[in-house]
């Protein structure tokens, strides 16, 4: 069993088990390790002095290895029928708790009990669209405000995070609204504002952080969940053929292999141990593609190896017309000077144009490179507003701290955390609740840590799939004149399943109007300006209800015309 494998199993038995709140939890584990006591068995067979002595509590140390010993027989007996969910403390014995059947209802053909793939997890989350502008002009919706935050968040994840597949797109964007709701309750008297998560210790200080919508949510990643969507696979496919496709005048990338590092590198600085940020899938306008890759650097002599690193893994970078470079870094024998240093590699201003976003952002110990692949056709001035967008995705990817609060989560799938219900009692949510415990049976989405409640995606699903109504024709505004009277449609009532299917086609019709206006501003835009503009968008167009309390939860009429008039124009 592997040592992650202990403290996850150790960390659900503090946390699911024995109610201990998470930072608690984690103290409690650091002082057992001091003693070299790593998991549940070595709890349960260890001297009681030794917990004593290490938890400093002689009826904590007792409860605590009277638990893991139940614990361990429980385990050694298969796990009896009548145990409390959430409460087994090893998966050796048990079946898998990744998500099945019976826990998502959106897959009725998998046979009970057989595992979902994290394709077909997606699959089974897959939201309705329509990009046809004439009946999206014409759509009056019926809505309050919470849903259509959902939906903004939802749509503007998959260009602000396109490595977030749907599933933490709806977790990420449960968790803007649940957020939001929050701080909107307490501006308005419906709620008194109470200790961060942080004070409480439900998380830790250095939790990872999105900024989605301009609110930052903390999260969960999801280790080892790889999926990838179309685009995504499209894009990893002209990879491969831009690797086949290699000019025979470049160095092949045996011979890069062949260099070895230089000796003054320090030992701990291997080339396998250096992580980069990559701008998302290669932007293309005119048969041209940019692409960009940021990592850290300290010191001038990392720079051919760091170089030498990126064309190792991704060979096919040698492929493209230009690879030009830039670096700033602070002298860490004089740390006010500031050492800068580019490359244009053919393609003419370039790397003082990184090295200027690199002073605008604020950033140094920061090396990005700019991958060009030339198309054949010129693109004068808008070239510098490609290679800025892709260069500045690439910073922002490297998880650069935002006013020394924000962390990155380094660009794996996450899970948005739902803080206001590990405030209500941990593990016993409520039917209503839109989140699931990590040490319950339903909520392992492929993630091993424990102890944690997240958004589960397919309760937002649900959430705006039932959320918007077809306007009334009063609301609408679809009165019409003919000689001189008001005449109004007729209503018919409509049955329960009319009803869904209606409700979804709005959906549908919501998301293909955000789609056509984020599309419009993508290649203009930044991810983090994108993400800025967002929110105002959504206060441009919001439903108009009562302020303050009257209007907690009201409803009122949205005009998806509205959302197009949004769009970029050349006059814009």
């Amino acid at each position: 069993m592997s040592a992650q494998h202990d403290l996850q199993e150790l960390l659900r038995l503090l946390t699911v088990g024995r109610k201990t709140p998470m930072l608690q939890a984690m103290n409690q584990i650091k002082s057992l390790q001091a003693v070299e006591i790593r998991s549940i068995q070595q709890i349960a067979e260890a001297p009681l002095d030794t917990i004593k002595t290490a938890l400093n509590d002689e009826k904590t140390a007792k409860s605590l290895q009277n638990a893991c010993k139940a614990a361990m027989k429980q385990t050694s007996a298969g796990g009896p029928a009548g145990t409390k969910r959430g409460a087994p403390l090893s998966t050796t014995s048990l079946p898998s708790k990744r998500l099945r059947h019976d826990d998502n209802p959106l897959m009725p053909s998998r046979a009970p009990g057989e595992e979902l793939t994290p394709q077909e997890l997606e699959a089974s989350l897959e939201l309705p669209i329509c990009l046809d502008e004439e009946p999206i002009s014409q759509t009056v919706l019926e809505t309050n405000r919470a849903p259509l935050v959902l939906a903004f968040a939802v749509e503007l994840l998959r260009y602000t995070r396109p490595e977030q597949p749907l599933s933490s797109r709806l977790s990420l964007g449960q968790a803007v609204v649940s957020a939001n709701s929050r701080s909107k309750a307490v501006s308005i008297g419906l709620a008194a504002k109470g200790p961060s998560a942080e004070e409480e210790g439900l998380i830790g200080s250095g939790q990872p952080r999105v900024r989605v919508m301009g609110r930052e949510v903390p999260v969960l990643k999801r280790g080892g969940y790889e999926w990838k969507d179309e685009e995504e696979k499209g894009s990893a496919a002209e990879e491969n053929e831009q690797t086949t496709a290699q000019s025979p005048t470049e160095p092949k990338d045996e011979d890069v292999k062949s260099q070895p590092p230089p000796k003054s590198v320090h030992p701990f600085f291997q080339p396998d141990d250096i992580h980069w940020s990559f701008s998302g899938p290669p932007v293309t306008s005119k048969d041209s593609k940019f692409l960009a890759h940021s990592t850290k650097i300290t010191k001038q002599a990392q720079e051919k190896i760091l170089l030498n690193n990126l064309m190792r893994k991704h060979p096919h970078l040698e492929s493209a017309t230009h690879n030009a470079w830039a670096y700033r870094l602070r002298d860490a024998r004089t740390p006010d000077r500031i050492i800068e240093k580019s490359f244009d590699d053919g393609e003419q201003g370039a790397g003082d144009m990184m090295l200027r976003i690199l002073r605008e952002l604020d950033i140094d110990d920061s090396l990005v490179v700019m991958t060009r692949w030339y198309g054949g056709t010129m693109l004068g001035p808008d070239r510098w507003r490609l290679m800025r967008n892709v260069v500045t995705a690439a910073l922002n990817e490297r998880g650069r701290k935002a006013d020394g609060e924000v962390l990155s989560a380094g660009g794996e799938a996450v899970w948005g955390l739902d803080i206001e219900g590990m405030q209500k009692g941990g593990s016993g949510a409520s039917a209503t609740s839109t989140s699931t415990s990590m040490g319950g049976r339903k909520a392992a989405y492929g993630t091993g840590v424990v102890g944690m409640q997240i958004h589960k995606p397919e309760v937002a699903r649900n959430y705006l799939l039932r959320s918007f109504h077809t306007a009334s024709a009063a609301h609408a505004g679809e009165e019409a004149e003919e000689g001189g009277t008001v005449t109004k449609k007729t209503k018919t009532r409509k049955t329960q399943k009319q009803l869904e299917a209606e409700r979804e086609e709005n959906l549908g019709l919501l998301l293909g109007a955000l789609r056509l206006l984020f599309d419009s501003w993508r290649d203009h835009l930044t991810a983090a300006e994108l993400d800025k503009r967002a929110w105002a968008w959504y206060v441009a167009v919001r439903p108009d209800v009562e302020a303050g309390p009257g209007g907690w939860g009201a409803k009122g009429t949205l005009k998806l015309k509205s959302i197009l008039d949004l769009r970029r124009t050349e006059q814009t």
